[in-house]
């Protein structure tokens, strides 16, 4: 009687282990030049590996790794800026294609089908054939064949870019304006994703939009560490919805007074920025943590919407770090992540907190880890910015009572969580 007890009790624990929640991976940039980026794999707690990309692959992912993204369920993509190749994996880590004909790499988009990627170089191989550029460009990679199939010219150093409603939202810095002999850029460039036809610069009256940008719906959040010495540092919220529906420049953006240098979107549409503000003149840093509502800021002209604030206890913990390097929100559970770079040439940190900001813990991790990818904790992935509540038009979300999102109800019972915010229990057969 006892051993089938034991039997039952076994076979009920087995059954009702939950799958792992917090599936992160975090690209360690290394340090430029010397061909030592890495690919850190965390899970529940725990740092699976610091050389993941080579324990998977048997070899090294390249010199300066800066941005990822997820396709689909199957694959994931990786800008390696100085090995000039766009590194394709599978969430398992495994290596299954490597595009290296787009040189000085920067910024990843996709719409599922086309991987997207900004250049500050100034050629480019297009099926098959050389092109040249006057300024920086964009490329299309189509994921059926790892080939480029397209490329346009937009402004000098195109940095972020994103993917909304069949367009593509190109943030030009021009920030080799002190070594090329050209001005600083301050437009946003808008290609139609399908013919990659160049539609519109929208002019943010903003130099040097610098970084990676972060979506939620129709807002992206773009920053600008100015010129350093007479421009200060920026916040821009756009807002493509009205860039779309072709209102004037001025009437599709807020600038805000605040540096942005790492920006996230939460999974109710928030923007969580942190940054720096460095001035040669002075020599001094001024540092800011806002939270960003772009509905309101939009709507009030900049008048509401930016509290300067991170939830719980987030800021105060991130002031104490070194180099802070970079924030993310893990969109299927709501737990924040930030990075410490510390001295830059040494092994940085991964810091943790609860949805609700309160720090978990910290990991040890490889030299300048910058970018996050939460992997869908089900494996189904519906895109990042379609998990994040759009405050305006975003779905219903389906929570199971493991916490897992879904925009389909699961078997069972549901938590649902509308667009407007409001929650309800559902069940589903």
């Amino acid at each position: 009687m006892n051993f089938l007890r034991l039997l039952f009790c076994s076979a009920l624990a087995v059954a009702t282990v939950a799958p792992a929640q917090e599936k992160l991976i975090v690209v360690n940039e290394g340090t430029w030049q010397a061909d030592n980026g890495r690919l850190s794999y965390f899970e529940d707690g725990t740092v699976v590996s610091n050389k993941w990309f080579r324990d998977v692959n048997g070899t090294k992912i390249g010199d300066t790794p800066n941005d990822i993204i997820q396709i689909n369920d199957e694959l994931i993509a990786i800008a390696v800026n100085w090995s000039n190749i766009v590194q394709f994996i599978r969430p398992d880590g495994k290596a299954v294609a490597a595009t290296e004909d787009i040189p000085n790499n920067r910024r990843l988009a996709t719409d599922g089908k086309y991987v997207y990627v900004t250049s500050y170089a100034h050629e480019c191989m297009v099926a098959g054939r050389m092109t040249d550029f006057e300024k920086g460009f964009f490329a299309k990679i189509d994921i059926s064949t790892f080939k480029v199939v397209a490329a346009t010219e937009v402004g000098y150093e195109p940095d972020g870019i994103a993917y909304y409603k069949g367009k593509l939202f190109v943030v030009n810095t021009g920030g080799y304006a002190f070594q090329e002999g050209h001005d600083y850029e301050h437009t946003v460039s808008v290609v139609d994703a399908a013919t990659m036809t160049l539609e519109r610069d929208v002019d943010i009256e903003q130099i040097n939009l610098y970084g990676k940008v972060s979506r939620s719906g129709r807002y992206m959040c773009i920053s600008s560490p100015g010129d350093y010495y007479e421009v200060s540092a920026a916040t821009i919220i756009l807002d493509c919805q009205r860039v779309i529906d072709n209102m004037p420049d001025s009437d599709c953006f807020v600038k805000l007074p605040y540096a942005a240098t790492y920006n996230t979107v939460g999974r109710d549409g928030t923007f969580y920025a942190l940054g720096s503000q460095y001035s040669y003149i002075s020599g001094d840093f001024i540092f800011d943590f806002v939270s960003i509502n772009p509905s309101e800021v939009i709507e009030s002209g900049g008048a509401s919407g930016v509290e300067e604030s991170l939830p719980g206890t987030i800021a105060e913990d991130v002031e104490k770090f070194g180099s802070p390097y970079g924030i993310y929100v893990n969109p299927y559970t709501g737990y924040y992540y930030a990075t410490d770079a510390g001295g830059y040439q040494s092994g940085g940190a991964l810091h943790q907190w609860n949805p609700e900001g309160q720090h978990i813990g910290s990991w040890s991790l490889y030299i300048n880890p910058g970018s996050f990818l939460a992997l869908p904790p089900d494996g189904h992935f519906s895109g990042i910015e379609d998990v994040t509540a759009d405050r305006a038009d975003g779905p219903e979300i389906y929570y199971n009572l493991q916490g897992i999102a879904s925009e389909r109800a699961w078997s069972g019972i549901n938590i649902v969580r509308t667009a407007d915010g409001k929650v309800k229990k559902i069940y589903r057969k």
